[in-house]
């Protein structure tokens, strides 16, 4: 049996970029998850997959509303995924959002944004595999520094040589 405590430090080695994945929940309000289990799928049909916890509130909604958006972070978005690391609802309080033309969710000043509808959903142990087909991509105007995640801890990515 593989202890999990060493498990999440292991993985937590690893340094991956920090993603929040919005929708709107049945009364219209904006909710989300921040996501480091995020990956590029396929491009020919264009996939991408997120992985949220089963236990999370979020997780629900998510996967019934059919379409949500990914936002990459950009680094000092730290607030933004803490605040949809949480649970509970008003995640988003105090955070500046607008509705795309899909009808998504988007926090301001992602690295990147892409907005998709459900394509397949898999079991992933004690996480859900999200499957999303791309249909909008959103690239910000001036370049930003991206978020990552290691170690438990958020920052900026430092400059590639």
């Amino acid at each position: 049996m593989i202890e999990p405590g060493i498990y999440k430090e292991v993985m937590g080695s690893f340094p991956s970029g920090v993603t929040v994945v919005t929708t709107l929940d049945p009364e219209g309000d904006i909710v989300g998850i921040t996501a480091s289990a995020f990956s590029a799928l396929s491009i020919d049909p264009a996939l991408v997959l997120f992985c949220p916890n089963y236990a999370s509130d979020t997780y629900p909604i998510l996967r019934d509303s059919k379409q949500f958006a990914i936002h990459l972070l950009c680094a000092d978005q730290q607030a933004e995924a803490y605040a949809f690391a949480k649970k509970g609802k008003d995640k988003a309080k105090g955070i500046e959002w607008h509705l795309s033309e899909r009808g998504n969710p988007l926090l301001n000043k992602a690295t990147a944004i892409i907005e998709c509808e459900l394509w397949r959903e898999y079991d992933g142990g004690d996480h859900a595999i999200i499957v999303g087909a791309v249909k909008n991509l959103i690239l910000p105007k001036e370049p930003v520094t991206p978020m990552v995640y290691h170690r438990g801890k958020l920052g900026a990515l430092p400059e590639i040589a």
